[in-house]
């Protein structure tokens, strides 16, 4: 099985994910700028941040085999704090950098007017910078905010082909199967989707315009999740192509609008003396 998760925060996340996922067959990951957990208080926090991204990170993965990629954004929670909204003057240069494939995480997270500002203004940077756009509906109030989503992409003239609507369920895909966006799962321990339930939806749908990731981040998640529905697919009926493409080739093909997917095979897939910055993954040797 080989896998592309294709919304995963790394940065939350230890080394023994990075090769407890090597090992299931993750090649490649998405990373989208998301909330860290508490208010970040200034624009340096985020540019910070983004620096680790397109940095630290991306090295931190090619030490455990994985393809590393991410995509930039003020997130949707952040946009309320007015503290934060000046980062959306300093995303272009983010945008343009190698191995940033998309615009995300934007969305709503609370449905408000400066979410809705955020949103809108982000979908134009990514008309303008020619990259997708990954977005997230809210936690709450699902239903109107997937609808409220969907009618915001619209209206900002953005091929649908090129959004990817996220965090999905059993009561919203259905609006984005018919938008023309493509459909993203969230598969987590306790809420949003789990495996089992992503097979029944992939059978009433099929696997076109799905991508399956596990979002693990700093709360209780799994990045093996991937794996997981993969097995679930198969123990269900479906082929190994047919888990191929739901579990890399749809990821390779959404991201791959960017143009800018680096997948060539990493020649190690554990952590060597090479630094970053003078930093190494490693800490010493066994005495």
């Amino acid at each position: 099985m080989k896998i592309f998760d294709p919304h995963i925060h790394m940065t939350s996340r230890t080394t023994d994910d990075y090769e407890n996922m090597y090992a299931a067959g993750v090649r490649a990951l998405v990373e989208p700028a998301f909330w860290l957990g508490q208010p970040r208080t200034n624009v340096g926090a985020f540019t910070d941040y983004f620096d680790g991204l397109i940095g630290w990170e991306r090295f931190r993965a090619s030490q455990f085999g994985i393809r590393h990629h991410c995509t930039i954004a003020l997130n949707p929670k952040e946009a309320n704090d007015p503290r934060c909204v000046d980062v959306l003057d300093v995303l272009p240069r983010y945008l343009a950098k190698d191995g940033v494939v998309a615009v995300g995480e934007v969305g709503y997270d609370s449905m408000t007017d400066a979410e809705e500002k955020a949103f809108t203004r982000q979908l134009g940077l990514a008309i303008e910078h020619d990259l997708p756009v990954l977005v997230h509906t809210p936690h709450r109030d699902k239903l109107a905010g997937t609808r409220r989503t969907l009618d915001v992409v619209r209206e900002s003239g953005i091929d649908p082909a090129r959004v990817v609507v996220d965090h999905l369920n059993e009561v919203t895909v259905g609006l984005v199967a018919e938008s023309g966006c493509w459909m993203g799962f969230s598969i987590y321990p306790d809420t949003k989707m789990d495996e089992h339930r992503m097979v029944a939806i992939l059978k009433e749908y099929g696997t076109e315009r799905m991508l399956v990731n596990s979002a693990a981040d700093w709360g209780r998640s799994d990045p093996l999740k991937t794996y997981r529905t993969g097995k679930a697919m198969l123990e269900a009926g479906y082929s190994e192509s047919e888990v191929d493409k739901v579990l890399w080739d749809n990821p390779v093909a959404f991201y791959g609008q960017s143009g800018k997917l680096m997948l060539g095979p990493l020649p190690e897939s554990a952590p060597t003396a090479e630094t970053f910055e003078g930093n190494s993954v490693l800490r010493g040797a066994r005495k």
